[in-house]
């Protein structure tokens, strides 16, 4: 049985070319939406997975638009808005030493450098030059937003699903 990764949700077409708007998942954006590669289109209007090749990709404001191969008019496009694009596992690739995929980190415990345990990350923000992990506090409390930066993320254990922080001034 084949796993499925969510890489970008389509929320509007762009233009009248077939071109769609597309709010990324994906830590691997220049990969995942590069000419050629494929996707595939999950819908509630679909039964299966519908197979896509992505056949331009461009940055738009916080968006990356993109056109499939054989579709070049809005009206073929307009009923994937609320669709997810999705790649399979094999699609995944291997990484560096110290990359981790999105779904890897998602889950994972969070404790301090002095043993306290804060929470799990919920989710991953890529707002800008570095990612933010969103933890879900063990208890009461806001989330936490750590920076994914070498002087809060000490140490990420995937296999025990545990990511050890220094929480410097000002983070909680």
């Amino acid at each position: 049985m084949t796993n499925w990764f969510k890489v970008g949700k389509i929320v509007n077409t762009q233009g009248l070319r077939g071109e769609v708007r597309v709010i990324s998942i994906t830590d691997f954006e220049e990969e995942r939406f590069s000419v050629g590669s494929k996707l595939y289109l999950e819908h509630d209007d679909l039964k299966d997975l519908r197979p896509l090749t992505v056949a331009s990709h461009r940055k738009h404001k916080n968006f990356d638009l993109l056109t499939f191969e054989g579709l070049t008019n809005i009206n073929e496009v307009e009923p994937f808005k609320g669709g997810t694009l999705q790649v399979s596992e094999e699609a995944l690739g291997d990484l560096d030493e110290g990359e981790f995929y999105y779904h890897e980190i998602i889950g994972c415990e969070v404790w301090t450098d002095e043993g306290k345990e804060l929470g799990k990350i919920k989710e991953i923000l890529s707002p800008g030059a570095n990612d933010v992990w969103v933890v879900q506090r063990k208890g009461p409390g806001k989330e936490i937003l750590l920076p994914y930066i070498e002087d809060v993320v000490k140490e990420v254990n995937i296999e025990e699903k545990k990511v050890t922080v220094h929480l410097m001034e000002g983070l909680i």
